[in-house]
């Protein structure tokens, strides 16, 4: 039997730069399934692969390549999807996108309304996912210019502008329905003031659930709306059908319902539902619209004649000298160069205190200016200011789903059908075993029951916690990449950190100074030698010394290892350690050699300044532990949390250091693979391990750990490696962040928890299980609004995560 023919497809490789290289990748590839042919192009640096079943084997091959250390070339990529109204909606858009070849993931958040894909370049483009989106009755907008946020508010506003005003019309058309279903039922052509009340509601107000109904039938797939439009559309065309033809049912002895009023009701109760709802979800993402605010619209730009010229924030290029009045939002980040002002950087880092700006420190956009004045260079524009960048994290993080999402999309994704299949169930039984009422009963129980029914709250109850709890943990300065990070933090037990800019400030600073006899008449010689020096230290010893009015010194030189020396007036003056002082023949007092003695016990670094004949001071310098790090250290250790501490450098420096922040757990001059080696032990032990550093030396640690988290001082690596930023490097913001998980994970399974149960209860009685026991039988307008308060419940549990401290 002839199977289908296999068609090529090109996978665009980065780092597969030889023979043996490409070795490698093609071995991982013969371990691919469904894979019927492949090769590796070294010089058009690509895979190339033939399979029947393209579409599950693209995300298989790029996952191979990539664990093998090489990198696919990919674009990802979140579109706004419209048209979607439940969790099987999001689950259709999902099958649909992914079915596509090229594409290597799609993930679509129904509380976003967005879907983010990652695919192949070469192979598919936005508009083919449209394309493909628009063929099963939702759309995507893949505008690729700066304003497609404010579109997509913009078309948000008008629907639920429209939505609103649906919803009220539907609701004054329902009350007379109500009061003459109650209580007027034998007035004179009852029946026809109902159908003529209803009529607006059914094909009007609510005719969007049968449009996406119709969409879905033609794909042979089903949502929410055709729920709606089953259980409303019986109800209506039966009350329509026993209006025109009463006779029918009287010559069988039955009398004629009708349930106009319960299909009316039942469509304004879940406009109502949706409106309260799209109201709750847009309070889920006000983090995100709060950063979005931080940014000016237009800014003061000073040109090379210094004129002053008021400019759009779009037109701001690179090198551009722009002047920040008081109170004014920076636009962009760059480098101050003239002036000095406090800024309010409390949206960034989440820290409350303004940070003094002066020549050469960096500012950031986003950031408020207080009282002062300044001028700076504009550096990163654009998308590339750390403020878009911390932007598209928190939206990326709050589209992610969480592991336990993944349960509840295979229910949402197969829900409907099983809900249709209950309800005719129901149908048949009332039909056979209810008696003279079996027929009446069992239209009811089949409305009530597609009514009651909703895949909703189980679609929100993950996603909406997550976008609060990432939105929050932004706000606080702790940047949240994912989902799965979120939720796993929460069972930390074991925090391996990283001792330089980590516990410590990452600065060597000079903590203490001591004069011989408390002279320091020559501190001005001292400042001109370390000005000359370019080893580290020498900038610590310039910061502590201040402005101090420097001297003409001559003949500088540089000792390697040791120091440095200068001439003035023909006399040497040395900077340096105490060996240089020795061979120098240098002589050292009795009080200051103990001075020394005493700071070096401390493991702080020791320099001394002499001239050709004694030494004229002593100087400790050290890298200063964070005033929040001994808190946080404690607070950790508080929860039954172990903390370890890794660093490179000498054992005294390390004990001294794990002595004063009261870690039990440390080693010393470990190697960059060996901190790697260190977590592996640990998640060996069957600990969760969160690894925390700030330098390219830690980025193996991150990538290796259960958590990792970067301080956002720190490298550009470790903070693409790390699934956390702490943004102001306070280590107080890790226990914090354990918390928020813990939050969010509370919220998300009580989300769950009453999404399920409501359905598990809620579908039986509106069956009517409890009829033979107590001849209860639930009204199809009551299972309205149950359904409509399912999804409102579950956002407004969500936004409960705003108020907790």
């Amino acid at each position: 039997m002839a199977t289908l023919a296999a068609k090529p497809m090109y996978i665009p490789l980065e780092g597969v730069e030889s023979e043996h290289c490409a070795l490698i990748v093609d071995n991982g590839l013969k371990k691919v399934k469904d894979i019927e042919a492949h090769k590796i192009e070294i010089n058009n640096k690509r895979a190339v692969i033939e399979s029947s079943k393209m579409s599950a084997v693209v995300p298989e091959v790029v996952k191979t390549i990539r664990n093998l250390g090489y990198e696919v070339t990919t674009v990802k990529k979140t579109f706004p999807v419209m048209d979607m109204t439940c969790a099987a909606c999001a689950i259709s858009v999902e099958s649909i996108i992914k079915y596509l070849d090229g594409v290597v993931n799609a993930s679509v958040n129904f509380a976003t309304a967005t879907v983010s894909v990652e695919y192949l370049p070469n192979t598919v483009s936005p508009n083919e996912l449209k394309n493909a989106v628009q063929s099963i009755g939702y759309d995507l907008l893949i505008d690729n210019n700066e304003n497609v946020n404010q579109t997509l508010e913009e078309l948000q506003a008008k629907k639920f502008h429209q939505l609103k005003w649906r919803t009220i019309k539907a609701g004054l058309f329902s009350i007379p329905l109500v009061v003459i279903g109650m209580f007027f039922m034998d007035m004179p052509y009852a029946n026809y003031i109902m159908w003529a009340l209803s009529t607006p509601v059914i094909l009007w107000f609510g005719k969007d659930f049968y449009i996406n109904a119709y969409k879905q039938a033609k794909h042979r797939s089903a949502n929410m709306d055709t729920l709606v439009a089953l259980s409303t559309g019986v109800a209506y065309i039966f009350s329509v059908f026993n209006t025109l033809f009463t006779e029918f049912w009287h010559a069988r002895g039955v009398h004629a319902h009708v349930y106009f009023e319960a299909a009316a009701v039942v469509v304004a109760f879940i406009l109502l539902g949706k409106l309260l709802e799209e109201k709750a979800k847009g309070n889920t993402s006000t983090a995100i619209k709060k950063l979005m605010g931080l940014q000016p619209k237009s800014v003061t730009v000073i040109d090379s004649q210094g004129n002053h010229i008021d400019t759009s924030i779009d037109l701001i290029n690179p090198n551009d000298v722009i002047l920040v009045k008081p109170g004014e939002k920076i636009a962009v980040d760059g480098i101050v160069t003239n002036g000095n002002s406090y800024v309010d950087e409390s949206m960034l880092s989440g820290e409350p205190v303004p940070v003094l700006k002066n020549a050469n420190d960096q500012v950031f956009a986003g950031t408020i200016n207080q009282k002062g004045s300044f001028q700076f260079r504009a550096e990163k524009v654009g998308a590339e200011t750390m403020l878009a960048q911390i932007i598209k994290m928190v939206q990326d993080a709050q589209g992610s789903k969480a592991p336990v999402q993944k349960l509840v999309d295979k229910i949402a994704g197969i829900f409907v059908p099983v809900v249709i299949g209950i309800a005719l169930i129901a149908f048949g039984v009332w039909l056979i075993f209810g008696g003279d009422n079996g027929f009446t009963h069992g239209l009811l129980a089949l409305v009530t029951v597609l009514v009651i029914a909703c895949p909703c709250a189980l679609g929100l109850a993950t996603p909406t916690a997550i976008m609060v709890g990432v939105g929050k943990g932004a706000e606080k300065g702790i940047l949240i990449k994912d989902a799965e990070s979120l939720e796993l933090t929460k069972n930390v037990n074991a925090i391996v950190l990283d001792k330089t800019g980590t516990i410590t400030e990452g600065k060597p600073v000079v903590t203490d100074m001591a004069w011989l006899d408390n002279n320091d008449s020559t501190k001005g010689i001292l400042y001109s030698i370390e000005k000359q020096s370019e080893h580290p230290l020498a900038e610590a010893v310039i910061d502590y010394l201040g402005n101090v009015p420097p001297v003409e010194i001559s003949n500088f030189e540089s000792i390697t290892g040791k120091g440095a020396k200068a001439q003035l007036n023909n006399e040497a003056f040395f900077v340096g350690n105490q060996r240089l002082l020795n061979e120098q023949a240098i002589e050292i007092s009795t009080k200051l050699q103990e001075i020394g003695n005493n700071w070096s016990a401390e493991s702080k670094t020791v320099i001394w300044f002499a001239n050709s004949e004694e030494a004229l001071a002593v100087i400790a310098i050290a890298d200063k532990i964070k005033e929040s790090s001994i808190e946080a250290i404690m607070q950790l250790q508080d929860r039954g949390i172990e903390v370890y501490m890794l660093t490179g450098d000498n054992e005294s420096t390390t004990k001294t250091i794990a002595a004063q922040t009261g870690i039990r757990h440390y080693k010393a001059e470990v190697l960059p693979e060996q901190k790697a080696a260190f977590v592996k032990m640990l998640q060996n032990q069957g600990k969760v391990v969160a690894m925390v550093g700030d330098g390219i030396n830690d980025s193996a640690a991150l990538a290796q750990a259960n958590v990792s988290i970067a301080m956002g001082k720190g490298s550009d690596i470790a903070m693409d490696v790390a699934k956390m930023t702490i943004i102001s490097s306070d280590l107080n913001k890790i226990p914090m962040a354990i918390k928020l998980s813990k939050q969010t994970v509370a919220a998300i399974r009580l989300n769950l928890f009453w999404a399920f149960i409501y359905n598990i209860i809620g579908i039986p009685i509106a069956a009517g299980i409890l009829y033979p026991i107590n001849g209860f039988l639930l009204n199809p307008m009551i299972a309205g609004a149950a359904m409509a308060f399912s999804s409102v419940s579950v956002v407004g549990n969500s936004l409960l995560l705003k108020l907790k401290k």
